[in-house]
């Protein structure tokens, strides 16, 4: 058997971020997700799907995402219930986040009111956090230890020599 999804959306608001009694770190936000066709007046619909994320990856949510922010969710789809306030159960589905990517710089267009959000997403996918701080590595590069943003074209460069490339040195 299998249940695995991945999804690829914005977040509807920020992500509400606490602990359980016990201490685990749980982050809960709503993805909203764009449908491939359009309705009958030829508007496009989007899903908003409810995901939940634990542990460190709750924490890298909590501070580097928020409202608007395109994000990618790779997880597995969870039925849950509880008894509701008025004694009626009440069903719950949602994915849970094994993986959360984020897939914009910290100064992307899904970051409404132009304010930042102190994240490091260019070089770091995987999740983690890295020391951006001056020469936290001691190798004498300030914030982006070696690593290229997503934004900027590594092959530009102010030369006007042009580069000869044989066929047999290219992968496809």
């Amino acid at each position: 058997m299998m249940n695995r999804t991945i999804l690829v959306g914005r977040l509807t608001k920020d992500p509400e971020f606490r602990y359980t009694p016990s201490g685990v770190a749980v982050a809960t936000f709503t993805l909203a997700v764009n449908r491939t066709f359009t309705n009958q007046s030829g508007e496009r619909e989007a899903d908003f799907i409810n995901c939940v994320v634990w542990r460190k990856q709750a924490e890298n949510v909590a501070n580097f995402l928020k409202k608007g922010s395109l994000a990618g969710i790779d997880g597995r789809i969870q039925t849950r219930s509880f008894e509701g306030q008025d004694g009626k159960r009440v069903y719950v589905t949602e994915v849970v986040a094994e993986s959360v990517q984020f897939l914009e710089p910290k100064s992307g267009g899904g970051n409404p009111g132009g304010s930042s959000n102190n994240s490091s997403q260019g070089g770091n996918r995987g999740g983690g956090t890295r020391n951006t701080a001056q020469g936290g590595s001691g190798n004498g590069q300030q914030g982006n230890q070696g690593y290229t943003r997503v934004d900027e074209d590594p092959f530009a460069n102010n030369s006007t020599e042009t580069i000869d490339i044989s066929d047999d040195d290219l992968p496809f």
